[in-house]
C-alpha cells in the first residue's frame, strides 16, 4: 500500500494516490472575476488535468463535493456540471452553500476517482 503525493506544500497536496484511488484537493477557479459557469468550467478543465497526472479520468469518478456561495446559482452550475459530467458513468455527489475562503470565490469542487 503505497500513497503518492503530488503538487505538495507545507499544507497541502493537490493529488493523493492510495492503490485504486485518487483524491483531489477541491478546486477553485483561477479567474475569478468569471460568473458561475465561468468559474465551474475553469475548476472542471483543472480536475481534468489533475485527473489525467493521476492516470484516471472523469469516467472514473467516484464522488464529488460541490460548494456554492449562494445555492441560488445552483442551475447554472449544474448546466456545466451536466455538459461535462460522463453521464454514463456519473459519480455520488453533494452540494452545499457555503462560504468560501475568499469572497470572489462562488464555488469550489473536490472529486474522488478510481484509476
Amino acid at each position: 500500500m503505497m500513497i503518492e503525493r503530488q503538487l505538495s506544500n507545507h499544507r497541502m497536496s493537490q493529488i493523493v494516490g492510495y492503490n485504486d484511488t485518487v483524491y483531489l484537493a477541491g478546486q477553485v477557479a483561477q479567474d475569478p472575476t468569471q460568473d458561475v459557469a465561468g468559474q465551474t468550467q475553469q475548476i472542471l478543465k483543472q480536475i481534468e488535468v489533475l485527473l489525467d497526472r493521476a492516470g484516471s479520468d472523469k469516467s472514473l469518478l467516484l464522488s464529488a463535493n460541490i460548494w456554492l456561495t449562494d445555492i441560488r446559482e445552483f442551475q447554472a452550475m449544474n448546466e456545466v456540471w451536466d455538459a461535462w459530467v460522463d453521464s454514463d458513468n456519473p459519480p455520488v455527489r453533494a452540494c452545499v452553500e457555503s462560504r468560501l475562503a475568499r469572497p470572489e470565490l462562488r464555488v469550489e469542487i473536490q472529486v474522488v476517482a478510481a484509476r
